[in-house]
């Protein structure tokens, strides 16, 4: 019986591996430069009767002007409401009619319109594409609107749910005045000097057909759709600006902390890390497999020492963000107040175990299994698909991408995981912690993390 168990279990692993090995592909695409630079990649897909298109325009928050973050974030929100003939409330009927999804979103390095709708449907999908891009009324009633809703949520999560405003403390104090360190929904001060005039000047100079992306997949006919792309798009002026360009990121020097002031906090929510990786980083399949296993899934290290063994924590994870620069790599939970140093310092624990004893085969073999469970689905709908396809692009990035992971995950091993470990988390000595709690209780406490930076939350700004 045992040799059947050692034999059935060697199988396994074989097709696991195989599995692995060959992973997920992509289908075909057709990518086609138009004479403007507005770049199509067109892929054909009869299974559904839908079409997923994503415009991705190069840019977005890192193009903020330094004391007014926040001015791409608002530019991509009006957008869509309301472009060319239609009022506001007439672009938004226009894809309910037809039970469609259209919306256009800022990111710290592009801005996007995404759209779905029915394959019957693709020409009205081409047209309000087409006019939210090239033709947005950007009302500036809408957008006093907008920019004075923005400064209220955030002025709300302060109150209620300061957790949402961690990730944007985060990176003002770590990047500090890189472009990185830009706010992407803004700051209640930056948002308040953010002008009509700017927002107007910021479409001339960031947004034209020079800097485009389109993708498409879905149910269409490949050379209708390229011809109504091309008519629709071929011809839109180039951007007046100069594109940005992103300098390279530097980690801080030792250990620091960001505490942020919430007087009367009954939770203390905290943030452990450094810079991390770019997107074009070549361990990716292990820092992924280390990730999962360290803070990317609910039965991670980080979850069972906070959360299970100590029941200091209801979660905790950890954060990778890559962009075309180094990004971040972050521990996040939180804890009461009471318990603050105790929380961080399981947190830092954990880390360090990491970092000395790297993964063993069995967490490798379930952090493939994780990975590879979820990461098919990711790529299943036209609308999914169309996102992917413009991430690739705007990245420079080829289709190895996404089909050589399921064979790089089968390749890692432990010595290449904790190579990359050892790489990318960051030692006990360059720790950069991001505290937001009462301070008049855990000033003293954090400050054996290392030299302490105060604001209060009070204050209409995320960097120091």
């Amino acid at each position: 019986m045992r040799r059947l168990k050692y034999h059935l279990a060697s199988l396994l692993l074989i097709l696991s591996t195989a599995a692995f090995s060959q992973g997920v592909t992509l289908p075909d695409a057709e990518r086609v430069v138009l004479d403007n630079g507005t770049v199509l990649i067109l892929n054909e897909n009869h299974d559904v009767p839908l079409i997923g298109l994503e415009a991705v325009m190069r840019g977005g928050a890192v193009a903020d002007p330094a004391d007014k973050h926040g001015l791409a974030s608002l530019l991509a929100n009006l957008l869509v409401k309301g472009a060319n003939e239609r009022s506001s409330s007439e672009f938004a009927e226009a894809v309910a009619a037809v039970g469609g999804r259209l919306d256009a979103s800022a990111g710290l390095e592009s801005l996007s319109v995404s759209a779905e709708f029915m394959s019957r449907d693709a020409d009205l999908m081409v047209e309000l594409v087409a006019d939210a891009l090239q033709r947005p009324t950007l009302a500036i009633e809408e957008f006093e609107t907008l920019r004075d809703r923005s400064i209220k949520l955030i002025t709300s999560a302060k109150s209620s749910d300061p957790n949402r405003l961690m990730s944007s403390y985060a990176n003002a104090f770590l990047f500090g005045e890189h472009p990185y360190g830009n706010p992407v929904g803004g700051s209640e001060s930056s948002l308040a000097r953010v002008t009509h005039g700017d927002l107007l000047a910021y479409y001339a100079d960031m947004l034209g057909g020079d800097r485009l992306i389109i993708s498409v997949s879905g149910d269409f006919d490949l050379a209708s759709m390229r011809d109504a792309l091309s008519a629709a798009f071929g011809g839109w002026r180039a951007a007046a600006g100069t594109p940005i360009e992103v300098a390279p990121t530097e980690p801080p020097i030792g250990s620091r902390v960001y505490l942020i002031d919430k007087p009367g906090a009954t939770q203390t929510y905290f943030y452990i890390g450094n810079m991390g990786v770019a997107r074009q980083f070549a361990g990716r399949a292990e820092l992924d497999l280390a990730n999962t296993v360290f803070g990317g899934r609910f039965t991670s290290m980080l979850v069972t020492e906070l959360r299970t063994k100590s029941g200091l924590s209801y979660s905790a994870s950890s954060r990778l963000d890559r962009y075309s620069q180094s990004g971040s790599i972050f521990i996040q939970s939180f804890t009461e107040t009471s318990t603050t140093v105790e929380a961080m310092d399981v947190a830092l624990a954990t880390l360090g175990r990491l970092r000395d004893n790297g993964l063993d085969a069995a967490m490798i073999e379930s952090s493939r299994n994780y990975i590879m469970g979820q990461f098919p689905p990711r790529l299943e709908t036209a609308a999914q698909l169309a996102g992917v396809f413009a991430m690739l692009e705007v990245n420079g990035l080829d289709a190895g991408y996404i089909n050589d992971y399921g064979a790089s995950l089968a390749a890692a091993t432990q010595e290449s995981i904790a190579s990359v470990i050892d790489r990318v988390y960051p030692p006990a000595n360059a720790l950069v912690f991001v505290i937001l709690g009462d301070a008049e209780i855990i000033r003293e406490q954090v400050a054996q993390y290392g030299p302490v930076t105060e604001v209060s939350i009070s204050a209409p700004r995320f960097h120091p």
